[in-house]
C-alpha cells in the first residue's frame, strides 16, 4: 500500500495541469462572461477610434495656414491639358562665325530706338553713307544681341560706348568688320563703331556726347541721334579700366524701325 500510494503521488506530480471548466457567474456578471469576446473587440475598436480622433483634432489645432497649399491653374497646365505648346523665349545668340550678309536696302530709311530705363534714344541710321555698318547693326539689334548689355564706358563730354557682351571693352560677336569711310562729321550724337588693333569691332559702338572732330580720321559715322539726347547725356559715367565703378546703364532692347 505504501509503495502504491507513493507511485500514485509521483504520477500525479508528473501530469501537466489541465485547465478547469468555466465557472458560471449569475446576473450581469454571467452575461459579461458569456459575451466576453464581443466586449473585448468592442473595447479595442472604441479605443482605436478615440486615439485617432484625438490625433486628428490635435493636428487641426496645430495646423499653420501657411502649410496649406492650394493648387491654382497655370498657363503651362492649361497648355498641357489642351495639347498646345507653351511659348518659350529663344536664347540670345552672341557668337557668330562671320559678319552677316547684306540684308538691308541702302535706299531704305532705318531708325534705331535704344530703350533704356530712363527713356529712349532715337537714332537715324545712315544706310546710304555706311551700308555695311548699318546692316551689321540692324542684324544684331533684330537678333536681340544688345538686350541686357550695358554702356560699359561713358566718359562725360566725350563718348558713351556699349555693345560688349563681356562688359569690359574687350568682347565682341566673334568677328570684325571691314572698315568703311565717309565724310560725315563727328557732331554731338554721332554713332560709330569702336575699333582696336584687331580691327573694327563687330558689335561695340559709341555715341559722341559732344563734337569730336579729332575722331574724323580714324572712325566713321553711321548714325545720328535725333531724339533723346538728354537721355544719352544722363547715362551713368564709368570707366571699366578703373576699380569700384558703378554698374553701367542696361540696354533693354534696340528696336529697328523702317521708314
Amino acid at each position: 500500500m505504501g509503495r502504491s500510494n507513493r507511485r500514485q503521488r509521483r504520477t500525479q506530480q508528473n501530469t501537466p495541469y489541465e485547465p478547469v471548466g468555466n465557472v458560471e457567474f449569475p446576473g450581469i456578471m454571467g452575461w459579461m462572461q458569456r459575451n466576453g469576446k464581443i466586449l473585448f473587440l468592442t473595447g479595442i475598436v472604441f479605443m482605436v477610434l478615440s486615439v485617432g480622433a484625438g490625433a486628428f483634432a490635435s493636428g487641426l489645432g496645430n495646423a499653420d495656414p501657411r502649410d496649406i497649399v492650394t493648387p491654382t491653374p497655370t498657363s503651362t497646365a492649361d497648355a498641357t491639358a489642351t495639347g498646345e505648346a507653351t511659348p518659350t523665349e529663344e536664347p540670345i545668340e552672341r557668337q557668330y562665325s562671320s559678319a552677316p550678309d547684306m540684308e538691308i536696302d541702302p535706299e531704305q530709311s532705318y531708325r534705331a530706338v535704344i530703350h533704356l530705363e530712363a527713356g529712349d534714344i532715337v537714332i537715324d541710321l545712315l544706310a546710304d553713307a555706311a551700308p555695311e555698318y548699318v546692316n551689321n547693326f540692324v542684324f544684331l539689334a533684330r537678333n536681340r544681341f544688345y538686350e541686357g548689355l550695358t554702356f560699359h564706358r561713358v566718359l562725360p563730354g566725350f563718348v558713351a560706348q556699349a555693345g560688349d557682351p563681356l562688359g569690359t571693352g574687350t568682347g565682341g560677336p566673334g568677328y570684325t568688320l571691314e572698315e568703311e569711310t565717309n565724310n560725315e562729321p563727328f557732331e554731338a550724337g554721332s554713332l560709330s563703331m569702336a575699333t582696336s588693333r584687331a580691327g573694327v569691332s563687330g558689335s561695340q559702338f559709341f555715341i559722341t556726347l559732344a563734337p569730336t572732330p579729332l575722331l574724323q580720321d580714324d572712325f566713321t559715322v553711321f548714325g545720328r541721334v535725333v531724339e533723346g539726347m538728354d537721355i544719352l547725356q544722363g547715362v551713368t559715367p564709368r570707366d571699366p579700366d578703373l576699380p569700384g565703378q558703378p554698374r553701367g546703364d542696361v540696354i533693354q532692347s534696340i528696336e529697328i524701325v523702317e521708314e
